[in-house]
């Protein structure tokens, strides 16, 4: 009877726990048994196994009971992934690899039935898990996850492309042949994006994409077919600082979990994420079994456009409620439970009633055909807790065609970005974080304001009936606009702007 224990990974959300592979050859009627609470991808890796060691020139032992047990047993394991540790595992139960060459090592790879070595999901996750824990260990993966994985300064990674490479590497110190290491992503200058100043006209709007991307808040555009609503939107993450190393690396991290992997020449990139209005509830927030990410976890450290929000389904709005406020999901379900990231800014769009057209006559001829009821019910399917979560929303009036031909371009986006730099640079002088993220204390500590200005909110929001939610939203939205100012207190100024943004839904 033989042993050997290999070092793998599972996926558990955006974690990736130990596994231990632990095969067993032992005398008895020939079988290959796979346990440990194994999906059906994993079990297929018998066959895979099989014909990737006997195309390599390694045999299979066919006369031997075979049992591989994938511990722990109470965490589920899927993908191909285990394809590369449970053939290492019996070729040195064989004795064909000395067991103890594996223990440095860690080992992810699906195996094609020729023996070359697959990419797998998560490459980036299991990497970011390595380093946390720091066990000093090799990680080695197909080339193409290698590549992705390398973005996680401080871990050692090998690369291979076959499992014949990776054998060849673990043989006696006189014949081994080392695994190449794999070279960092060529990631490189991002591409010029859509610029702020193809938008005429709409200066309200470009100022509240300004505060927005200062301070990190959520936004809601309303306007008429047209009006620039997209277009503004398509150019917020243009207009927002640099990624932090630990952002690109928590937005990379997830982007890997897709079945197509994270491309690495996207590393550092904002994202923007724009899903269909037709979108489920477990397409926004993620779902499934197992639990995947969905598009709020995408959009992490970046932008989420949902255009024709009342046409969203109600089930995928309602769930932006708690991402919205923590800046994070967990998808529970009855045997599991993943977490993932979710810091992300909302831009939202839409029509002010069903035909669109309302108060859009003046500038475009066209009448609004919608009952009052009809626009009621049109703007009744956002509820009062989702809008209560969104710090600024604005009206987006249609710009008359004469007036848009002869405007000339706007402001560019590099001069924007220049002041929302300096901007999200005070607030994270100050305080550590931008300024949507600050808690209730954090507000009292930084948008404390004096005896005036304090009665002029208070009047405001009493007048307005505000809950204690939108006066904090306010708060934080005055103080982005006071950062935009390069002022050190909240001014009548400020929050008088901050105000003119918190304007409802024109009925």
């Amino acid at each position: 009877m033989s042993l050997a224990v290999v070092a793998s990974r599972a996926l558990d959300g955006l974690s990736a726990p130990p596994v231990r592979v632990e095969v067993q050859l032992a005398n008895g009627l020939p079988s290959f048994t796979l346990v440990g609470l194994a999906e059906i991808e994993v079990k297929e890796s018998r066959e895979r196994v099989r014909a990737a060691l006997q195309q390599s020139g390694f045999g299979f032992p066919h006369n031997k009971r075979i049992t591989v047990n994938l511990a722990p047993a109470d965490l589920p394991k899927d993908s191909g992934r285990f394809d590369l540790p449970i053939a290492l595992g019996i070729l040195a139960a064989q004795g064909i690899i000395d067991p103890a060459a594996l223990a440095p090592y860690e080992f992810a790879g699906e195996l094609s039935l020729g023996g070359a070595l697959r990419p797998v999901r998560g490459a980036l996750a299991l990497a970011l898990a390595m380093r946390r824990e720091g066990q000093g260990r090799t990680l080695v993966l197909p080339t193409e996850s290698a590549t992705a994985a390398a973005l996680v300064p401080g871990l050692l990674i090998r690369q291979a492309t076959h499992l014949a490479q990776v054998v060849q590497s673990l043989l006696s110190a006189d014949v081994a042949v080392p695994l190449p290491t794999p070279r960092p992503a060529a990631t490189g200058p991002e591409g010029p994006g859509p610029d702020l100043r193809d938008v005429k006209g709409q200066a309200e709007g470009k100022r509240a994409l300004e505060i927005a991307a200062a301070g990190g808040h959520s936004l809601l555009l309303a306007g008429p077919p047209g009006s620039g609503k997209s277009m503004l939107a398509q150019r917020l993450p243009g207009l927002l600082p640099a990624m932090t190393e630990t952002e690109a690396l928590a937005s990379a991290a997830v982007h890997s979990l897709l079945p197509g992997g994270f491309d690495p020449a996207r590393f550092g990139r904002r994202p923007l994420r724009a899903p269909h209005h037709s979108a489920s509830a477990v397409a926004l927030v993620g779902g499934g079994s197992p639990p995947r990410p969905g598009e709020i976890s995408l959009a992490h450290g970046g932008v989420l456009f949902l255009d024709e929000l009342p046409e969203m389904p109600r089930a995928a709005l309602e769930a932006l409620r708690e991402p919205l406020e923590t800046g994070q999901i967990t998808i529970s379900r009855a045997a599991h439970q993943a977490q993932y990231p979710a810091r992300f800014m909302l831009v939202a769009a839409l029509n002010p009633c069903p035909c669109g057209w309302l108060g859009a006559q003046a500038a475009t001829g066209r009448s609004c055909r919608c009952t009052p009821e009809q626009v009621a019910r049109y703007q009744g399917r956002i509820s009062g807790p989702l809008l209560d979560r969104i710090d600024l929303r604005i009206e987006m009036p249609a710009v008359r065609p004469a007036e848009l031909l002869r405007l000339p371009d706007g402001e560019p986006s590099s001069a924007v970005a220049a002041r929302v730099a300096a901007a999200r640079e005070r607030a994270l002088q100050r305080q550590g974080l931008p300024n949507a993220e600050l808690e209730a204390s954090g507000i009292d500590r930084h948008c404390a304001l004096d005896p005036g200005t304090e009665a002029f909110l208070r009047n405001a929001a009493e007048r307005l009936g505000w809950s204690g939610r939108r006066l904090h939203r306010t708060l934080k939205v005055a103080r982005s606009i006071a950062d935009l100012a390069g002022a050190a207190a909240i001014a009548v100024t400020h929050v008088a702007e901050a105000l003119q943004l918190q304007r409802a839904l024109a009925a």
